[in-house]
């Protein structure tokens, strides 16, 4: 029970302002008339005013408040290193015990797991979220057991006591990280890419032998090549990617003996490999309406180098024009077909027959070409059913299909066969179902390969080969020009014959027989590309060596697709048939393994602001007492909290000081008292 006295005007103040004026005046008339009686009328007055000033006194019931202790209990993932979980558990069981038996103070225990996705320690979003479920008045200290680290002292709340860190680590801890300052994600092949690397020894770190340490490298989950690197300055280590596509490097640094972890040995590098330029060398043969049209959508890509020669003259036309003015610059044979035909992507011969200006030397060096991995696309006209056909050629031993010598000319659609659903160049060509027609067509017999389109009576029209590491394809029409001019709707030309270069040039994306992943966070789904109706299920290899076997199910002809989450961070192989690839799960560099040796640096700020102080556990705990607020908080083995003295109200009741009939009384007597005095006088 406590009591204050309290005034509750019967007025408003400036009232009770104005009458104390006129009383005051009076009061002086009095004095300066002389009259005796003026210090009783000035009593009277005074009486007068105080019973308007409603003077009370107020009475309170309170019931104490418990003090409130919050205990932050760090089980992020860098809290699960060496011994550091089992020393926080006892620690802070201990610590529990310790302040449940203090009079009036009770403990907040709060659980501090690991952020989401890579956001690391959170431990400032868990003090806040827990002070806004207690009243700030009740809060006498903050107790952190913790490894120092935390990841969003950007969100430091206003704490109203003292703050305190109990750390897990050890004199001896000493840790190496491995990590990739500069990596692009895109890289040219052919060309060396730098990448900056960096080994650091933190902590209480033995002397590394020569000051250098060993650092594996590999691609693609490839048999790794070792090096001895400098600790403690950035590396630049040029690399050439060996492939098209995505290219996966791994480095690691074995663990060495002693260290906290080796979670942060480790890092994968995921770079895209593409080509600077692709090389291109289009022979026209005769003059056709569509002869534009290769060289239009060559020309249109960028990324391409295009060599063309048109044969605009043959050679048995005997007008007499001299040899040196039949062409404006020679046509370089032996240098483009001999010499420097490795330095082609593509050679595209369009409607192009023998005539004696490439000897066949030269057609079985474009057939070696194409056998150590080079492309040819054919795109036949009526010159391929002639004696003449490129097919009459030393070039007939990689053409995937032979020439029937008629040539068809009627009018169809074409139609992308069961085969081609599946192939990646002729799959979900849009409006299938609107095609304009074509009104020529060769009339092929297929020897090797795939078929992925058809035409008059569902003959071959577009055939597809592998032959040894290379690639062929023959489009058995000169008509494919009809859909660019959109003659009865056209077709998807541009599309069509885009894929079909690209697919030859070995463009990844559009493999046929491919498998690989695409990761987010620590899921990935898995991709397969088939021609065959079913592929089975895909074999992960999970970074600890664990086996998966994960069926895939069929998305759309010619694709399979599965989800798989992957149970730690690192790198996954996977094998289905006789694709393989790898991918990387979770970050780089998980942040809650960027820094591992405990520490109060990051928290520091925070314990000085509020008088806390910092303590390692290996130390031994700390004894908890009380200290007033504004006091230091933390000494040699102790830590304090700041008693609140937090109080509930249960009642409140209120007795005037001066009740009516004793302002009454009061007034009456000193007003009469003043009159006699007067009176007597």
């Amino acid at each position: 029970m406590t009591g204050q006295i309290m005034f509750d005007p019967l007025v408003p103040v400036w009232v009770l302002i104005a009458l104390a004026v006129l009383c005051a005046l009076g009061v002086s008339v009095a004095l300066w008339r002389g009259l005796s009686g003026w210090a009783y009328r000035g009593l009277a007055g005074l009486v007068i005013l105080a019973a308007l000033a409603g003077p009370v006194l107020q009475s309170e019931d309170r019931a104490a408040l418990s003090d409130i202790v919050l205990m932050l209990v760090d089980q992020s993932a860098s809290q699960k290193l060496a011994d550091r979980a089992e020393r926080t558990e006892a620690a802070a069981e201990t610590l529990a015990a310790s302040i449940a038996g203090r009079e009036n103070t009770e403990l907040r225990r709060i659980n501090v797991p690991d952020g989401p996705g890579d956001t690391g320690t959170e431990m400032m979003a868990a003090l806040a979220e827990a002070m806004a479920q207690e009243p700030r008045g009740r809060i006498a200290g903050v107790i952190a057991l913790s490894d120092g680290i935390a990841h969003d002292m950007e969100r430091v709340p206003d704490v109203p006591a003292p703050f305190h860190l109990l750390h897990t680590g050890k004199e001896s801890d000493w840790d190496r990280r491995l990590s990739v300052t500069n990596a692009p994600a895109f890289a040219i092949l052919g060309e060396p890419v730098t990448l900056t690397l960096r080994i650091d020894d933190t902590g209480s770190a033995p002397v590394a032998e020569d000051g250098r340490a060993p650092l594996e490298i590999s691609v693609d989950g490839g048999e790794p090549d070792s090096y001895m690197v400098p600790v403690g300055r950035d590396i630049e280590l040029p690399v050439t990617l060996p492939h098209g596509g995505r290219n996966v490097i791994q480095f690691v640094v074995p663990e060495a003996s002693g260290e906290l972890t080796d979670r942060n040995n480790a890092a994968l590098v995921q770079i895209n490999g593409v080509r600077d330029r692709l090389r291109v060398l289009l022979v026209s043969g005769e003059p056709h309406p569509g002869g534009r049209t290769w060289r239009n959508l060559l020309k249109s890509d960028a990324s391409v180098d295009l060599v063309h020669f048109t044969i605009l003259r043959p050679p048995e036309k005997q007008d007499g024009v001299p040899v040196s003015e039949l062409s404006l610059i020679a046509f370089p044979t032996r240098e483009l077909f001999l010499e420097k035909i490795e330095d082609f992507d593509l050679i595209v011969f369009d409607r192009y027959q023998r005539r004696g200006i490439l000897p066949s030397i030269y057609l079985e060096n474009v057939a070696r070409y194409v056998r150590d991995g080079g492309a040819v696309l054919v795109a036949a006209g009526p010159d391929y059913a002639t004696a003449d056909s490129l097919y009459r050629s030393p070039l007939s031993m990689v053409l995937p299909a032979s020439p029937t010598a008629r040539v068809l000319d009627e009018t169809y659609v074409p139609k992308v066969s069961e085969a081609g659903q599946r192939h990646p160049v002729t799959a979900g060509l849009p409006d299938q179902d609107h095609w304009g027609p074509w009104l020529r067509q060769v009339d092929v017999n297929p020897d090797a390969g795939t078929v992925l389109m058809t035409g008059f009576e569902e003959r071959p029209l577009l055939v597809l080969n592998r032959v040894d590491q290379g690639r062929v394809a023959l489009l058995a029409s000169d008509h494919a020009w009809l859909w660019a001019r959109g003659y009865q709707g056209g077709g998807p030309q541009l599309e069509l014959l885009r894929r079909l270069a690209h697919w030859l040039m070995g463009e990844p994306e559009l493999e046929e027989e491919a498998l690989w992943a695409e990761a987010t966070g620590q899921s990935m789904r898995i991709i397969r590309r088939s021609l065959s109706e079913d592929v089975g299920a895909v074999t992960i290899t999970t970074p600890s060596g664990d086996i998966a076997e994960v069926p895939m199910a069929e998305v759309s002809p010619g694709r399979f697709e599965a989800f798989y989450d992957g149970p730690e961070i690192g790198l996954y192989r996977l094998r289905n048939g006789e694709e393989e690839a790898v991918i990387g799960l979770g970050p780089a560099a998980p942040r809650e393994f960027v820094e591992t040796i405990a520490s109060d640096a990051v928290l520091a700020g925070l314990i000085e602001a509020r008088d806390g102080g910092s303590f390692a556990l290996e130390d031994g705990l700390p004894s908890v007492r009380n200290v007033r607020e504004g006091r230091p908080a933390a000494g040699r083995g102790w830590i304090g909290l700041t008693p609140r003295e937090a109080y509930e109200t249960l009642d409140i009741a209120r007795t005037p000081l001066l009740p009516a009939w004793a302002v009454l009384l009061l007034t009456g007597l000193m007003i009469v008292t003043g009159w006699l005095r007067e009176g007597r006088r």
